[in-house]
Formats: structure tokens, C-alpha cells, sequence
């Protein structure tokens, strides 16, 4: 008669906050590889796929953590797989290429335009993006302006992103976003897009008096279809050529500015308010976000640091240095009196960025205040 034997013990379940732990370990060696290139070329290719193949799945299964995740641990571990896992998730985010049956591939792209916008009393959600001609014309200059391909097809969302409402949207819900754009401009019957509709959480409440100056960050969103291979898009592949090549944008994106600036005045306030708009450069979502924060941050920093200069009425100097505010990287620029500390403001900095030329900025920006004693120090932490 067989004996009856012990069960085994169950093996304890790994906690989903340390499988992702590892998932974004096993993705950050990943970029750090591929960063490195010591592998041979069949290696580097084998890893270059597996990468893109793990983006693409924790994108689609909105595995945000991991992502994140992976960027922290690569910040920490080196540079230059930072800004390469950083890169590549943002342009997979941002970027999709669609393909079907009997049809040539077509990509999908996500991108923004910030710009400051001044006026008096500050903009109000209910007046914005209620004239259809001037978005319809605002639309289509993107094409007369030579922006966008005559043959892409765009869509730009009737909002204006408040700086809360873009630092909220992430990978994954880009990813999903750009995915609705693109059934939206291939399908006749309307489809629902809830990642976009969770975008539009409103803009925080305003703290402007109806005759206070005010200005205020606010993001255009759109996104352009086109054939993958469509030569109106292919950067030269020499650097003179290439460099060129921007160039040309860019002068054509100024142009457009000027021509875009009196539609959007009507798509962001009722007849009759004064509005200056103050445009930055149009890039993918994620790049032009940080690129405004970080002008944001700026133009908040040179402010206070001017005004209590001026309080001070004596001689100042600024001493800057990298440090680290709440957990983020930031460049801290201290205004002194003498030995005493007047004010103290930090500005939003990047890994990523060139140390050498944010610090001239912020010496240029404050300059614009008759603050000219400039010192870079040694980072440190709040």
C-alpha cells in the first residue's frame, strides 16, 4: 500500500516590484552594451533586436515601471547608456511604423510645439480652440510651410497642454495615443481614444487676476502619417549635408511661426485679447517637453535672482553648480551679497546635456539682469 507523501512547500511567489526590478536590470545592460559596442558585429545585432523587441513589448503592455526603471538604473551606471536607452524609448514611444497587406509601411510620429504665451489676466480652457476656420488653417499650414510632407496626413489635437497635463503623459500612454492618432487618420468610422482623452485632465487653476500679466506654458500636440519611406523626410547621411539640412528647417519652422502666430491667437482666446506667443523649436513629444521645463525653469530662475538683486541694490555675484533637488539633477544658481545668500533658485538639468553650455546660458540669461559675476563650483545636494 503506498505511502502517503508530504506535500512539497509552495515556492514563494516572487513581489511584482522585484521581477520588474530585474526586467529593468536585464534592459539597462541591455543599452549598456549597445553603448559600449565591445561585442562583435552578430552579437550587437542580436542585442540590438532583443532591445527593440523588449521596448516595443513594455510599451504595448504599459510596463511604465520597468521603463523608468531602466532609465534610473543606466542614470546611475553610465552616461552614455543613459542617453541611449533614454533615446530609444522615447522615439519608440513617440514613433510607430504600421504595415498591412498589399500596402506600403507608413510611421506614425508624435510631436510638440511649446511656446509661451503672454497676456493679461492669463488664458481661459473654455475660450480655447472654439474658431474651426483658424484650426483648419492652422492645420494645413503645417504642409504649406514645408513642415510636413504634402503627402502626410496630420492631426493636431484641439488643446493647448497645460505644463501639468504634459509632464503626466507617459511612455506607454504616448505610445497608445500615437496608435489612436493613426486609426483616426486611416479608419472612416469614428473610433474612441481613451489614452487621448486622458491626456486632457484640464489645466491647474490659475493664480492671474483678471489684470495681472501673465505667461504661461502650453504645448500644441500632433501627429503626422506618412509613408515610412517617404524621401521628404531622409536626413542626408554626411554631416555638412545634414547640418544643412536642419538649417533649412529650421528657417522654413521661423517662417512658419509668423504665419501660425495670428490663427493660434484665434484658437486660444475669444476676439478681441491681446496675446503674445513666443514659440519654442517643434521636436518629439518628450524632447520638446523637456526642452521647455527647462527654458521654464530659466526664465522662473533669472527672475527671482533679478528681483532680489535689485532689492540688494549692492554688488552681487551668482556662484552655479549641479546639485541634486528632490531627487532630480538640477543646476542651482545661489545669489550673493558679499558672504551673505540673497536668493537661491534651480533650473531643471539633464544628464544628458552639455554641462558647459547650460552654464552659458544661464550666464547669458543673466546677464539680461546686470548680473555678470558668474562663478561655476562643485555640485552638491539639498
Amino acid at each position: 500500500m503506498p505511502k502517503n507523501k508530504r506535500p512539497q512547500p509552495r515556492k514563494s511567489a516572487t513581489p511584482p516590484e522585484e521581477k520588474e526590478e530585474v526586467l529593468s536590470q536585464a534592459l539597462s545592460s541591455l543599452a549598456l552594451a549597445l553603448s559600449e559596442r565591445e561585442e562583435d558585429e552578430d552579437a550587437l545585432r542580436a542585442s540590438e533586436r532583443e532591445f527593440q523587441r523588449l521596448l516595443r513589448r513594455y510599451l504595448n503592455q504599459q510596463k511604465d515601471e520597468i521603463l523608468y526603471g531602466a532609465i534610473e538604473l543606466a542614470r546611475d551606471e553610465d552616461i552614455g547608456a543613459y542617453q541611449l536607452l533614454r533615446s530609444a524609448i522615447e522615439d519608440a514611444a513617440c514613433t510607430q511604423l504600421l504595415t498591412r497587406e498589399n500596402a506600403p509601411p507608413m510611421e506614425i510620429d508624435a510631436f510638440a510645439i511649446p511656446l509661451f504665451v503672454h497676456s493679461r489676466g492669463g488664458l481661459v480652457q473654455a475660450e480655447t480652440f472654439q474658431d474651426e476656420a483658424a484650426y483648419s488653417a492652422l492645420l494645413a499650414s503645417f504642409s504649406e510651410a514645408g513642415l510636413e510632407s504634402p503627402r502626410a496626413r496630420l492631426v493636431l489635437v484641439q488643446h493647448a497642454y497645460d505644463a501639468d497635463e504634459a509632464i503626466r503623459i507617459g511612455y506607454s500612454q504616448m505610445h497608445a495615443m500615437a496608435r489612436e492618432a493613426a486609426a483616426s487618420l486611416t479608419d472612416k468610422k469614428m473610433r474612441e481614444a481613451p489614452a487621448l482623452q486622458r491626456s486632457i485632465a484640464g489645466w491647474a487653476p490659475s493664480a492671474f487676476g483678471p489684470e495681472d500679466e501673465a505667461m504661461e506654458l502650453r504645448f500644441l500636440l500632433g501627429f503626422s502619417l506618412k509613408r515610412a519611406d517617404d524621401p521628404f523626410y531622409q536626413v542626408p547621411q554626411d554631416e555638412a549635408a545634414a547640418d544643412a539640412w536642419f538649417a533649412t528647417r529650421m528657417q522654413r519652422y521661423q517662417a512658419w511661426t509668423e504665419k501660425a502666430a495670428p490663427l493660434l491667437r484665434r484658437c486660444l482666446a475669444s476676439a478681441g485679447r491681446s496675446l503674445e506667443l513666443n514659440f519654442l523649436y517643434q521636436d518629439h513629444f518628450f524632447s520638446a517637453r523637456r526642452q521647455a521645463l527647462a527654458e521654464r525653469g530659466t526664465l522662473a530662475l533669472i527672475a527671482e535672482l533679478g528681483a532680489a538683486a535689485r532689492s540688494h541694490g549692492g554688488p552681487v555675484h551668482v556662484r552655479i553648480a549641479p546639485a541634486e533637488a528632490q531627487g532630480e539633477v538640477v543646476l542651482r544658481a545661489a545669489l550673493y551679497g558679499g558672504d551673505q545668500l540673497l536668493a537661491s533658485s534651480n533650473r531643471p538639468f539633464d544628464l544628458g546635456d552639455d554641462l558647459q553650455e547650460a552654464v552659458e546660458d544661464l550666464r547669458d540669461a543673466l546677464g539680461t539682469q546686470g548680473i555678470t559675476d558668474i562663478r561655476v563650483e562643485e555640485g552638491g545636494q539639498e
